[in-house]
């Protein structure tokens, strides 16, 4: 497959080929949210820890008689209705089961959604950035005049470091390298940007 790369100056550029495997899958949404679901669970650090009742230090005897005090039953001080006594269902720390996810399901969750990109004319591929571009003001041109505001710009190292500077604080503007590629980054822009080096070494890496 044949696609059509541009420049800075948004003219069109040589074709780039693209292979079908990658570009050209049938998107399964299932897939997709399963890969992205995984990965919001391994951003949660889940660091908050409460003290069950079992995990309090103190008496387990009754705190009075079960009968003859007019009063509710009660066991020891630990329960969780008393100030100092455990918490009942609260957070458990880092005790949890974290769905694990094979790497062939996160490659064809990664094609899939690059394949949905490509079909709604969201992916883009720029020429490499071979000059510094200091300003951030030319920088953000480019991207107005080519409709490209809300971008994941997947990059090689060299164009990176072309153009870190003037990227760097334009809103909703992500840089990353092409071995970082990931599903959830790619679904949280509208459109995806590859350099011509990083779209040909990103599909080696695949191939």
């Amino acid at each position: 497959m044949k696609f059509q790369a541009i420049n800075i100056n948004g003219q069109k550029t040589d074709n780039v080929e693209l292979s079908d495997k990658i570009f050209s899958a049938q998107p399964n949404q299932l897939l997709v949210q399963s890969v992205v679901e995984w990965q919001i669970n391994r951003f949660k650090k889940r660091t908050a820890k409460t003290k069950q009742r079992n995990e309090i230090t103190g008496s387990t005897s009754k705190i009075y008689a079960q009968k003859g005090t007019g009063g509710a039953r009660h066991s020891s001080r630990k329960a969780p209705i008393f100030v100092g006594g455990g918490v009942a269902h609260g957070p458990k720390g880092n005790v949890y089961k974290d769905k694990k996810i094979n790497k062939k399901t996160l490659r064809s969750g990664l094609f899939h959604l690059l394949s949905q990109k490509m079909k709604s004319n969201f992916l883009f591929i720029v020429e490499d950035f071979k000059n510094e571009i200091k300003k951030t003001k030319i920088f953000n041109e480019f991207l107005k005049k080519n409709n490209l505001l809300n971008s994941l710009i997947i990059s090689d190292k060299d164009s990176r470091d072309k153009i870190i500077k003037s990227a760097k604080n334009i809103p909703n503007l992500k840089i990353i390298d092409q071995k970082g590629a990931n599903v959830y980054d790619i679904m949280k822009y509208k459109n995806v940007i590859f350099t011509t080096t990083s779209i040909k070494l990103f599909q080696e890496r695949f191939s």
